[in-house]
């Protein structure tokens, strides 16, 4: 059985013990991380997290997608997608 993912609480405790501070220090840098990744991807740039990945902003061309209820096709416009693409390091931690 699967996990629960952890917690945001749950992070910020981990992250202070982890830089040996106390926890509004660590929720203060998690916030400060989110703001900035959030800034930069919505503006079409990309943050690589050493040892994460590579998270970036991917724009997907109008086409024509088919309503599964109904076996319409309608024309969906052209929109912005956030892709994550994982580091071999942390593939490698999991997978071996």
């Amino acid at each position: 059985m699967a996990q629960k993912p952890m917690t945001k609480t749950q992070l910020v405790a981990a992250l202070a013990e982890e830089m040996g501070a106390d926890k509004k220090t660590a929720a203060a840098a998690i916030d400060a991380v989110s703001a900035i990744v959030t800034k930069e991807v919505a503006a079409g740039g990309a943050v690589t997290l050493p040892g994460i990945g590579k998270i970036y902003c991917r724009e997907r061309p109008v086409r024509m997608v088919r309503n599964p209820a109904t076996g319409e096709t309608i024309k969906k416009d052209a929109d912005k997608q956030v892709k994550v693409t994982v580091a071999k390091a942390l593939k490698d931690s999991v997978n071996g």
